[in-house]
């Protein structure tokens, strides 16, 4: 409670590619703050940045010195069961602390949780897809995950996310290249993020750095499917398929919530109206939000 005497909350969407916080009056949802820092996956970044990447986004949503929340709930992409979770909390309880939060209550969530809290009417069960840089799915009861399919990661999984659409761009310009597949626009945008367009700059490019940078080329598939390229769209539609696939293996029900999230499949998507056409044969239909912010301060709410 602070000093008005209002309760206040804190949600927090840590991401693959960002983490989010906003601040919110536990009553009423109404929102007070939010603030932006960098990623969040509490398996693939370091404790210290991930604690770093948590203040900047509690600082900017938090009035100056912090102050006393009635709960606090965080949804971290690798926050699941085992050791995610326990880096998570460690991490979060760190953040909260530098950027002088009392909570009374601290609660750490896999990043599906969150997602599917922000669906239409704050929904208990269903289903989730998240699509951004990685993806994955999850069956929810009772507004928690119990049953997975995909979330992998980028050397085993996330089929059809921002990672998967990079790969699959820079393999097809050098099937380009060599002669095994079509010409494409693809090639010049790569080239030009590569280097080169000699067969080595892409490689070079490719294992130059942390893989999930080729998620960073998923824009440029939209852009060049956008302009007709053949093999782009092609990319798009294998994309769609992959997480409509995710999406079945966890047998859904005819009219169940499916709340899909993440930058291919928020409001807006570029992935979102062909996966609408494909899980319709399931009988679903898909319920985007932005990430899982709002689903976080949500569940908080729920803990006051």
């Amino acid at each position: 409670m602070n000093e008005s005497g209002i309760q206040w909350v804190v949600g927090v969407d840590a991401g693959g590619t960002r983490t989010r916080a906003r601040l919110a009056e536990a009553a009423t949802g109404r929102v007070l703050g939010e603030g932006t820092g960098g990623a969040g996956n509490a398996l693939s970044v370091a404790p210290d940045a991930l604690v770093r990447h948590l203040g900047e986004a509690l600082c900017g949503a938090l009035p100056p010195g912090g102050g006393a929340v009635a709960a606090v709930v965080g949804g971290f992409a690798g926050g699941g069961p085992g050791g995610g979770r326990e880096r998570a909390h460690a991490a979060l309880a760190e953040a909260l602390a530098r950027a002088g939060v009392r909570a009374a209550r601290v609660e750490v969530r896999g990043d599906a949780d969150v997602a599917f809290a922000g669906g239409e009417g704050t929904p208990a069960d269903g289903l989730v897809l998240i699509a951004g840089t990685g993806a994955a799915a999850a069956r929810v009861a009772g507004r928690r995950a119990i049953r997975a399919a995909d979330g992998d990661g980028w050397l085993l999984g996330d089929a059809g996310s921002g990672f998967w659409l990079g790969r699959e761009a820079l393999r097809a310009v050098l099937r380009s290249l060599d002669g095994r597949g079509p010409s494409t626009a693809l090639t010049g945008p790569v080239g030009a993020l590569c280097g080169g367009l000699a067969k080595e700059d892409v490689v070079r490019y490719a294992y130059g750095a942390e893989p999930v940078r080729l998620a960073a080329l998923s824009p440029v598939v939209v852009e060049a499917a956008g302009a007709g390229d053949e093999v782009a769209s092609a990319l798009l539609d294998r994309a769609a398929d992959e997480l409509c696939a995710t999406v079945a293996a966890l047998g859904p029900r005819p009219g169940e919530p499916l709340v899909v999230t993440g930058g291919l499949l928020g409001p807006g998507g570029p992935l979102l109206e062909r996966l609408r056409a494909r899980v319709s044969a399931l009988g679903l239909t898909p319920d985007p939000v932005r990430d899982g912010l709002a689903g976080a301060v949500a569940l908080a709410r729920l803990r006051v």
